[in-house]
This record gives structure tokens, C-alpha cells and sequence, in this order.
């Protein structure tokens, strides 16, 4: 199974590094690298394919993630700054100039807490909901084109290692973290 996988990927740039650390420290088990550099490539490559994906959009990705994660938590498509500073782990400056520019795109707004005068909600617009509402559906395709390389079978094993990888690093939901 190993020299399968192997065989299939001998035609990729991390295969060739590898070969050159086998040729020059064979003492030494480069394994590592075979999934560490393949995921560090894929993960540059989509950045670049999925931040000009969304540029033709005019969106940027922390401004997707914004609508995405709004739309996502259900009518009336809001959360509070704190919620986004958990899930997103970005500094409130950065949390507070991203919305103040997608807030001049009429994208969100700013809605007062009733509960906690000290909040602030952040809500998505009519127009934000629109914007997330035509985008993710060209944003799911363009994703599986991204895993065009796989069967369905493949995306799911591929899914599940990953997952499985993920969650011995802790990473967990916030509200199921210990």
C-alpha cells in the first residue's frame, strides 16, 4: 500500500526533495516530509487559488469568512465580537478593521446588545445576505475543483485523516473545548 501511494505521487516537486535528502542522508526516515511538505504546498497553492477565486468576488478571505460564519450561526444572522475573537483566534483590532470595512460595503452592521450594554453585535445586511447567499454556492465548486484530484471515496478518507490529525492537536469546537 505504502510503495502504491508512493508510486502515484513520484511525479510531485515534494517527491523530488525527497529523493535528494534519501540520496544525501539515507540514515535518516524523510517520511514526514511526504505528508508535512505536500500539505504545506496544497495549503499555499489553495490560499492563492481560493483569495483570487474570491477577489473576483470583491472579497477578501477574512471578509468571507465574516459572512460565512454569520450566515452560518441562523436567523438573524449575528454574533458578538467575542464569538468571532474565539472561533477565528485574530486580535480585536483586526476583528474591528475588518468589519468597519465590510460595514462601508453595507455588507454588515453594527447592532447594540440588548442583553449586554457593554456588546456589540455584528449582523449581516440584506446586501451581506445576498453576497454569501449567490457566493457560496460558486465557492463550494470552486472548492471541489480544488479536490478534483480525489473520488469521493478519497475526499472522505482524506477528510477523516485529517480530522483524526486535527483533533490530536486539540482542535476541538470552542464550545466542546476543555
Amino acid at each position: 500500500m505504502a510503495d502504491e501511494v508512493a508510486d502515484e505521487a513520484a511525479g510531485d516537486a515534494v517527491e523530488a526533495v525527497l529523493d535528494q535528502w534519501r540520496r544525501e542522508c539515507p540514515e535518516l526516515d524523510f517520511s514526514p516530509v511526504g505528508v508535512v511538505g505536500r500539505i504545506m504546498r496544497l495549503s499555499r497553492l489553495w490560499d492563492k487559488e481560493i483569495k483570487g477565486f474570491l477577489a473576483q468576488h470583491g472579497l477578501e478571505p477574512g471578509e468571507f469568512d465574516i459572512l460565512s460564519t454569520l450566515r452560518r450561526s441562523g436567523a438573524p444572522y449575528e454574533l458578538t465580537a467575542g464569538t468571532f475573537l474565539k472561533a477565528s483566534l485574530v486580535t480585536t483590532g483586526a476583528i474591528t478593521l475588518r468589519v468597519d470595512r465590510m460595514a462601508a460595503k453595507n455588507l454588515v452592521t453594527r447592532v447594540p446588545d440588548a442583553v449586554d450594554r457593554r456588546s456589540v453585535r455584528i449582523r449581516l445586511t440584506p446586501e451581506g445576505l445576498e453576497v454569501i447567499d449567490r457566493v457560496l454556492p460558486l465557492h463550494l465548486a470552486n472548492e471541489a475543483r480544488l479536490l478534483r484530484g480525489l473520488d469521493a471515496d478519497g475526499r472522505t478518507e482524506l477528510a477523516a485523516t485529517l480530522a483524526e490529525l486535527l483533533t490530536s492537536y486539540g482542535d476541538v469546537p470552542a464550545d466542546t473545548a476543555r
